[in-house]
Formats: structure tokens, sequence, C-alpha cells
């Protein structure tokens, strides 16, 4: 029973040393009110409400850094919004176009709906990563 769990451990510390960090430079900020909201998404969870990998950092205006822990090695897209009211999610109008900045690495464009995953996507490796997501107010 010991040698499985000091098998089990030593393979979370393991897994654990692999992960990095992600540091995210949100541009394009506004104003000071609320927080911007990071999410760090593998291809199936890309613009779903539940990305693994989620950090938020107060706004402010001009450029906020926000940094996302352990992410392991992959290909990723990171997407951010500024959540002005800090409700915890993204406000739209009627017709459906976002009320509050967003925006995706890579700043990936948004013609008539949201970018493909290729579009905003960056590898992370055993290394921490940085990447650049542009906010638009619409």
């Amino acid at each position: 029973m010991k040698s499985l769990l000091a098998a089990a451990v030593l393979m979370l510390a393991g897994h654990a040393a692999r992960a990095a960090s992600v540091d995210v430079s949100v541009t394009g900020v506004r104003n000071d009110h609320g927080v911007i909201v990071v999410a760090v998404c593998e291809r199936a969870s890309f613009l779903q409400p539940h990305c693994p990998w989620q950090a938020k950092a107060m706004a402010m205006a001009g450029t906020v850094h926000v940094h996302v822990p352990n992410v392991p090695p992959g290909t990723y897209a990171a997407q951010a919004f500024h959540d002005e009211d800090s409700n915890g999610r993204l406000e739209r109008s009627f017709l459906g176009l976002p009320k509050e900045g967003m925006g995706f690495s890579n700043g990936a464009p948004m013609h008539f709906g949201p970018p493909r995953f290729e579009a905003a996507s960056f590898s992370v490796g055993k290394a921490d990563a940085a990447v650049t997501i542009p906010l638009r107010y619409y």
C-alpha cells in the first residue's frame, strides 16, 4: 500500500512539474471598472462556458497582465473579457453583441461570429508561455 501511495505522489509531482504558466497581456482595456477574466482552452472547451485554466485580475485602463498557472504542454487558445460589472458573465445586447470588451489570443478576428480555434491557437511547452489579447468593444 505504501508503495502505491508513493508511486501516485511521484506521478502527481512529475505531472505538476511539467505544467507551465501562461502570461497574458490584455490590451485595450477602456477603464478600471470590474475585472479582466482570461480562460486558456483546449480545442474541446474553446468558446464553451468553462475552460479548465482560468484567472482574473483587477481591470485598469490600458494593459492588464493576467497570470494563468499550471497549464500542461499542448495547443491552446485564450479568450478574455472585461467583466465591467463583476457579475461573472459577458453581457450581451438584445442582438447578441457583446456589451463588454472581449478578445482572443493572436488578435484572432471575429467576423460575423467568434474566431476558429486555429486562428487563436498557440503552444505551451515546459517553459512559460506569453500571449497578447487585444480587447474589442462593440
